[in-house]
């Protein structure tokens, strides 16, 4: 190969460097250029040379006019320097206009490069998302709740979405995010490589969210193969993630390890709607807990609480409500028997707006004795329920219903086509039938006897999501309609999976609403927050130990008559309750609270009456708080029985 060859080989090498190259080449054109113009004014000009103060001072000027054509204006000389100078300063507008165009080429490179999102993240203590979908802002905002009291905090997602596309949405549904900075990067969370942008070493917790689509449980075990294989400098960040699918939960934790959390997005949306349609208010309540905004779950240093028991701190306390105890060993009790001892290494979970906002009180609360009424014990009844519609969760709710429903229950499945399931060898307390039913049509509902049932139980199909949300918006209408024209009293609990969905729908006045993804982004952050409420959420989803219940109030005080919330609090202690706020019957169509509130003043006036229920911990799962009685209980003789 000839030497000019290789010297263009080496020369293209250089270029390819990029800006930095360039700006080399151009500065090395420079330095010739100048070079070479006082050379021959030093040697061909002597006394023009001596004028200007030697070859230094041609170097000099030779260097201004490169920089500045203007300066040329002024010199005066002979005619060959002053052609050097005009040929110095002609060169000097091309390099300097190369020179612009490659920092301006530059530059805009580096913009667009940090736009795609592809640097390096240099963080502390930071919060890492991997994923994007619709959970995504619901993550955000209640990051940004939880860190209000936090002088600065960071939340980082990467997902393979472009950068500026994410900052704009974010933006657009969550203009203000406080003293949190949201930083997005664009990456595959699937590629190891992409995952170091994030700094994971430094991250104070990792959160990776499903996606959408069928394999979202499949992307999700592979995140945490990656970050259970990763060698971790220091300590390993908590790792928490949610899977769709329930027969994907033991090999989603197998692939995460010990340490990480993974959830069951599924059963928990399961559980919440079984315990929903027997009384309603309930995933109000689990909203609110599960939210940053309002009150939600703090362990509480029991230290001035020690040698004293469960039941006599309930009242103990000016601000906060107890729930449980967080044993020294790290054993979770929710609701545990009023005579259990609290130790000196102990914690007290308490049910508070703010960590900070817990204090004990300096005196008992008074107990107004004339208000408290006398114990309901109302016969168990047979529960009637209709599920309207049919999807992946159907068989799972019928089984667990099963476990909590008093001997001789029914439940009619009403659905376009006969579920695949056969129920018949499967329950031991529930008869189950079918009758065919197309949910969006009116008489098709109106011919399936809707004033035979206590409960109805509406939920979508499992086709496109926001489709789904708009057919089960127009059964709720039907159903509502119904109900006001033939006074059924039937309850209705529906799922939905859209929260903007939801908002639209609450002209239905249906009883409860279940978004199940909202309420699992909910829990997801709280367990990124602390991993420790995993053990109490888990306790308080479980049908066996202790539950949330909304029973009714008169059964704790005796209607219209005044009193406090200290009261109620030792009402349901004296049956083993821990009581935790209540729910007003006539706000009870009212948003956001919907009537519910938790962790009142204690001695603030009170005064409850005929649909008023009391939120507590108990754990009696046969006790309903507004189960209306049907009109007719010979109800699924005319249905198709779908067991033997």
């Amino acid at each position: 190969m000839r030497l000019r060859d290789r010297l263009r080989y080496w020369f293209d090498g250089t270029m390819d460097r990029g800006t930095p190259a360039l700006i080399g080449w151009l500065g090395l054109a420079s330095v010739a250029l100048i070079a070479v113009v006082t050379v021959l004014v030093a040697v061909f000009t002597d006394s023009d040379t001596e004028a200007n103060g030697g070859w230094p001072g041609v170097a000099w000027m030779s260097l201004l006019r490169t920089l500045d054509p203007g300066t040329m204006g002024g010199d005066t000389g002979g005619p060959v320097f002053l052609g050097l100078m005009l040929t110095v300063t002609i060169g000097g507008i091309f390099i300097v206009s190369a020179l612009i165009g490659v920092l301006t080429t530059g530059l805009d490179a580096r913009i667009q490069a940090l736009r795609k999102g592809k640097s390096r993240l240099i963080e502390q203590g930071h919060t890492v998302v991997l994923g994007w979908s619709e959970q995504v802002f619901t993550v955000i905002a209640e990051l940004v709740e939880a860190n209000q009291s936090e002088r600065r905090s960071c939340v980082v997602i990467l997902a393979d979405r472009d950068k500026v596309a994410m900052e704009h949405e974010i933006r657009r549904r969550i203009p203000e995010t406080g003293r949190t900075r949201v930083i997005c990067r664009s990456g595959n969370p699937l590629q190891r490589t992409d995952l170091e942008l994030v700094s994971l070493d430094a991250a104070k917790s990792v959160m990776v969210l499903p996606s959408v689509g069928n394999d979202s449980d499949t992307d999700v075990i592979k995140v945490l193969l990656l970050l259970n294989g990763r060698r971790w400098k220091g300590a390993r960040p908590n790792i928490v993630a949610a899977v769709q699918s329930s027969p994907n939960l033991a090999a989603a934790r197998l692939a995460a390890g010990e340490d990480a959390l993974v959830i069951d997005a599924d059963d928990i949306a399961v559980r919440l709607i079984v315990q929903s349609h027997r009384q309603s208010g309930l995933s109000t309540v689990f909203g609110e807990l599960l939210s940053f905004v309002g009150n939600e779950f703090y362990p509480y240093p029991a230290t001035a609480l020690a040698g004293t028991t469960y039941g006599e701190a309930l009242n103990r306390f000016d601000l906060g409500i107890p729930v449980g105890l967080r044993k020294a060993d790290g054993e979770p009790l929710i609701n545990p028997p009023m005579d259990t001892a609290i130790g000196r290494g102990d914690q007290v979970l308490v049910v508070a707006e703010d960590d900070t906002l817990i204090r004990l009180a300096d005196s008992r609360p008074e107990i107004v004795e004339t208000a408290i009424a006398e114990p309901a014990s109302p016969p168990p009844t047979p529960d009637r329920t209709l599920v309207i519609g049919w999807n992946c969760r159907g068989a799972k709710i019928v089984r667990l219903l099963d476990r909590l429903v008093e001997t001789g229950s029914s439940l009619d499945i009403a659905a376009s086509r006969r579920p695949d399931e056969d129920f018949g060898v499967q329950l031991e307390n529930l008869t189950v039938g079918y009758k065919p039913c197309t949910p969006t049509l009116r008489p098709s509902l109106e011919s399936l006897g809707l004033d035979r049932y206590r409960n109805i139980i509406v939920l979508t199909d499992d086709t496109d999501p926001e489709r789904a949300d708009d057919r089960t918006l127009v059964t709720l209408l039907h159903l509502r309609d119904i109900a006001l024209l033939t006074n059924c009293p039937y309850s209705i609990v529906t799922e939905m999976h859209s929260d903007a969905n939801r908002e639209i729908a609450q002209v239905t006045k249906a009883d409860d609403f279940i978004v199940s993804t909202k309420i699992i982004s909910m829990l997801l952050t709280q367990l990124t927050e602390d991993r420790h409420l995993h053990t109490v959420f888990t306790d308080l989803f479980d049908p066996e130990g202790s539950e949330i219940y909304l029973k009714p109030a008169t059964g704790y005080l005796t209607p219209g008559t005044p009193a406090n919330f200290a009261t109620v609090i030792e009402v349901a202690r004296q049956r083993g309750e821990t009581a935790i706020g209540y729910r007003l019957a006539r706000h009870s169509d009212e948003p956001p609270a919907y009537g519910v509130i938790l962790n009142p003043a204690k001695t603030a006036p009170l005064s409850l009456g005929e649909g008023d229920t009391i939120v507590v911990l108990a754990e009696d799962g046969r006790v309903t708080a507004n189960a209306p009685e049907p009109r007719d209980e010979s109800s699924s003789a005319a249905s198709a029985q779908l067991t033997p």
